[in-house]
């Protein structure tokens, strides 16, 4: 990697972007490594709990200091699953499975929706897409918790998605060609 050096307006020397890249990537490597070992070497009750967190803030910090999408998906994901354990083995630890469940997958899914929001400030602009599995992961939760009939439909859609998709298959194999 070559560390060139752009002229900026005022005439001083400004490391590239690449060299900027590089600093960030270093920074984030060396605060993963030491969250893990502080993780193994220190006995505090709940360390563990901060390790997805951590994570979420190291990917989700480097994405918008970065201003790249690809690194706030991760940064969401770990986000929503740091949240849904935080929950369900703190403040809901008491709360039936179903609800423990449920619970879990609404966090989970508010992190995919915290990767369209803070897509709003990276390079490639808004991305909606993350909010499509969001939902679904949301209703999913909803569905467990409420059980019953919404648990029935769900186990429906089970069965009926695989189908749903050999049906474009075959309709894809049998259009006539425009």
């Amino acid at each position: 990697m070559s560390t060139q050096l752009q002229e900026p307006t005022n005439g001083a020397a400004k490391p590239s972007t690449e060299t900027r890249d590089r600093v960030i990537l270093a920074v984030m490597l060396i605060a993963i490594g030491l969250l893990a070992f502080l993780s193994q070497v220190i006995d505090l009750p709940n360390v563990g709990w901060l390790i997805l967190p951590g994570l979420a803030v190291i990917f989700l910090l480097w994405g918008l200091l970065t201003r790249e999408v690809g690194l706030l998906i991760p940064g969401g994901i770990l986000a929503g699953l740091g949240l849904g354990v935080y929950l369900i083995v703190g403040p809901y630890a008491g709360q039936i499975e179903e609800n423990q469940g449920g619970i879990f997958l609404l966090a989970f899914s508010a992190g995919w929706a915290l990767i369209s929001l803070f897509s709003l400030f990276s390079k490639q602009g808004f991305q909606w897409w993350p909010l499509i599995p969001g939902a679904i992961i949301a209703l999913v939760g909803v569905a467990v918790m409420r059980g019953g009939l919404a648990m029935q439909l769900l186990q429906i859609l089970g069965y009926a998605w695989p189908l749903a998709l050999v049906a474009v298959g075959v309709y894809l194999l049998l259009r006539k060609r425009s």
